[in-house]
């Protein structure tokens, strides 16, 4: 994932955009990360892919902790897609078509 520093990223911003269609682009402050700029490109499970890789990238869990976090998100998002009257087998089917 490329790295950039805020002030670039204002002085740059059409390279910003540009870079983020092919990959995460980490604004960081200080030296501490504070954003990150990712593409939709319109494919939401896409999207939450690369979400679910940041994350892991920013904040890796191991062990219990992962099993509990994967859980926790699992549910969360089993009850959004419950809500928005999708089974377990219409997201697993979304899912894995977009692999």
């Amino acid at each position: 994932m490329l790295t950039m520093t805020s002030l670039a990223a204002q002085n740059h911003f059409g390279e910003l955009i540009d870079t983020s269609q092919r990959e995460p682009v980490l604004i960081t402050r200080r030296g501490r990360p504070v954003s990150v700029v990712l593409s939709t490109s319109g494919n939401t499970v896409q999207t939450l892919l690369q979400v679910m890789k940041l994350i892991n990238e920013l904040s890796p869990l191991k062990g219990d902790s992962a099993a509990n976090a994967y859980e926790a998100f699992r549910q969360k998002i089993g009850n959004e897609a419950e809500n928005d009257g999708l089974s377990e087998e219409d997201v697993n089917t979304l899912v894995h078509a977009n692999r």
